[in-house]
């Protein structure tokens, strides 16, 4: 009979069962795969490793939750600080996304004029600093209760960023602006689409301007490959089964069995690192069911098309671009694509002289359920966005050793999630209407990008933080 046991092993999952374990908890943490991750991990084809998603490692710096969560694990994870974060490659303009506001501006403001640019991405710097400066919040939805109760502690949050909170992203930055030619909301859209996982007009300006400041804060290149920030992080959790798909959880009075193909296993308590939406196929229980079944209203259906490349190349690259189109691309819901290069001294990712490239862009789950055509859709996006790869980046043809693609139907195959992204923060579940860490099913808890809605490394680990606090009360 464990403590607990975590199913899956994504950032929220891996992190939550190393800090319970790092608390003298009995924690046994199952993953379906061999490796670990999920759709935040990497994984090998043939002789080449790619990272699973076009991820960056955010929030490792002083006074920010990833930091703070390895700090107390006792973990200094392998990394290289990497500035420019992103360099945004659009038509005849490129625009690197360096920490340091003013080398940014410099580049943003020639590429992008506008007489209201510096009042505006200073806005966005001084949001941003404010918002890591507060501590305390916490959010509980298992009871009425609980929601007031989190709600209050999101008082001083509220208070101080209300004009923000309540203001829709896509009308306060055009009343902001006046007027702001295409080419400038292109690429505002853009980049808050690679963290928020939502439109400007889904959205407040707050989550917007977190969104836009994201490079502000430290980022890093991930040594190995981010299968190895998972092995490091679970190293003090001494059950870990991978290969071991839970297939179905019964609720007891006291405990919980959860079954794999070939065992059943005994916990008092289950945190899941399932979606929210589709956490319930794991249970018979009614009242289980119910609680699952009002959520499946948020699957929205966003997900991810990958193109994963190997290159042998001589030439210098920055770890992560974004390229922005003049139309969307077709079978998806962008028209920007996130380019991400492993760092041309990690060998154990690709060999001397290669790169591993992992390329994603924004597309719905429904565009790639229907089987009539599905290959010659899956060839056609791999196509265009190879050639689109190819042309901003001066690779040539003779230098791709490796190319294949990846549509949600593959990715909820290998780790039964077709919808990639999370569930941003938008004015259709706003709190106190998320779903929590916890639920009204006693020691039953939810954990990663679909609950507490944030996104990335910093967003998870806030819900990993919010979920220890519920515990430790």
């Amino acid at each position: 009979m464990s403590d607990f046991a975590v199913v899956g092993s994504g950032i929220g999952g891996s992190a939550i069962a190393a800090l319970l374990s790092a608390k003298g908890y009995d924690v046994v943490l199952f993953e379906k795969e061999s490796y670990l991750g999920g759709c935040s991990s990497s994984f090998q084809r043939g002789d080449y490793t790619y990272n699973t998603g076009a991820t960056t490692l955010a929030g490792y710096e002083e006074g920010h939750i990833v930091k703070e969560v390895f700090d107390t694990l006792g973990i200094v994870p392998n990394l290289i600080e990497t500035d420019p974060s992103i360099v945004v490659l659009h038509g005849d303009k490129t625009t690197p996304r360096y920490r340091d506001f003013e080398r940014f501006f410099d580049t943003l403001d020639a590429n992008y004029p506008h007489a209201k640019n510096r009042a505006f991405w200073e806005l966005i710097h001084k949001i941003n600093d404010e918002f890591y400066r507060f501590d305390g919040h916490y959010y509980a939805n298992a009871n009425l209760f609980a929601k007031t109760k989190s709600l209050f502690s999101f008082a001083p949050l509220f208070w101080k960023f209300k004009k923000y909170l309540l203001a829709n992203a896509q009308t306060f930055i055009e009343d902001f602006f006046g007027t702001l030619e295409q080419q400038y909301r292109q690429f505002l859209e853009s980049q808050v689409l690679i963290v928020a996982q939502a439109p400007l007009r889904e959205i407040n300006f707050f989550t917007a301007a977190l969104a836009l400041a994201y490079t502000f804060n430290k980022n890093y290149y991930v040594m190995g490959g981010f299968s190895t920030l998972f092995d490091t992080l679970v190293s003090g959790v001494k059950n870990v089964r991978r290969c071991s798909e839970i297939r179905s959880i019964t609720r007891h009075e006291n405990h919980f069995e959860l079954f794999t193909k070939t065992q059943i296993h005994s916990a008092k308590k289950v945190i899941l690192n399932s979606t929210v939406y589709d956490s319930g196929k794991l249970f018979h229980d009614g009242d289980v069911l119910g609680y699952y079944k009002k959520h499946e209203k948020l699957d929205n259906h966003q997900s991810s098309f990958m193109l994963y490349m190997t290159i042998k190349s001589e030439k210098s690259f920055h770890h992560h671009y974004q390229i922005i189109h003049d139309a969307p691309f077709p079978h998806t819901l962008s028209q920007a694509l996130f380019v991400s290069f492993s760092d041309k001294e990690d060998i154990q990712i690709a060999p001397k002289g290669h790169y591993s490239i992992t390329a994603s862009i924004h597309t719905d789950s429904r565009f790639w359920e229907d089987k009539e055509g599905y290959k010659a859709r899956k060839k056609e996006l791999e196509d265009i966005l190879r050639k689109v790869i190819m042309a901003n980046l001066d690779i040539k043809e003779e230098e791709i050793v490796q190319c294949f693609g990846a549509t949600s139907r593959t990715f909820n195959r290998y780790i039964k999630r077709a919808q990639l992204g999370g569930n941003a923060m938008t004015f259709k579940n706003f709190l106190p209407f998320l779903p929590g860490n916890d639920t009204p099913i006693k020691n039953l808890y939810n954990v990663g990008d679909s609950v507490y809605a944030a996104q990335g490394w910093p967003g998870v680990m806030l819900g990993v933080k919010n979920l220890q606090r519920l515990l430790d009360a």
